[in-house]
């Protein structure tokens, strides 16, 4: 993990391939959350140096999705280039809140929003476990809460209305 600077969101750019599309040229519903939760990965890797995979291996600790709460927009059509930009919401003391956004490639549309709590599992006792203070000052650092704390459904909301503008 980086200590210096650490952005509260990260974006990156992903091509809907064709495998994942459905036969009307679209990106399959089931694929946004895969695109989205690989890119939230990708992106903790990148911009805080946190290897999942790696903290899974040597402590036995990692993260599982718990709940996903997702909002379609607009299609994600085959081959586009969409801008995937994720955030952490909040950290509770055994629980993520992530926000997502796909947007279309210059970010002047939304596709989806999604918000994924992942709960903090320890794969040796097979039970959730507490983030350790070290995680939680970690969080503190890239934690991006939206203060007027809206419901998923005032979030998705506020994303559609970007789009009807």
């Amino acid at each position: 993990m980086q200590t210096t600077s650490l952005p509260k969101s990260v974006e990156s750019k992903v091509q809907a391939r064709f495998p994942d599309c459905d036969p009307f040229n679209h990106l399959n519903n089931s694929k946004y959350i895969d695109y989205i939760i690989n890119t939230r990965e990708d992106h903790l890797m990148q911009a805080y140096g946190f290897d999942l995979h790696q903290m899974a291996r040597t402590t036995g600790i990692t993260w599982v999705v718990a709940q996903t709460n997702i909002s379609y927009m607009l299609p994600v059509n085959c081959m586009e280039m969409v801008t995937i930009e994720t955030r952490l919401l909040t950290a509770f003391p055994k629980m993520l809140l992530m926000e997502a956004v796909m947007w279309n490639e210059d970010k002047t549309k939304v596709k989806a929003m999604m918000w994924c709590y992942f709960a903090h599992y320890n794969l040796r006792s097979g039970k959730s476990q507490e983030h350790s203070a070290e995680l939680m000052t970690f969080f503190d650092q890239i934690g991006d809460p939206i203060p007027e704390n809206p419901s998923f459904e005032e979030r998705a909301k506020f994303y559609r209305n970007i789009n009807n503008n």
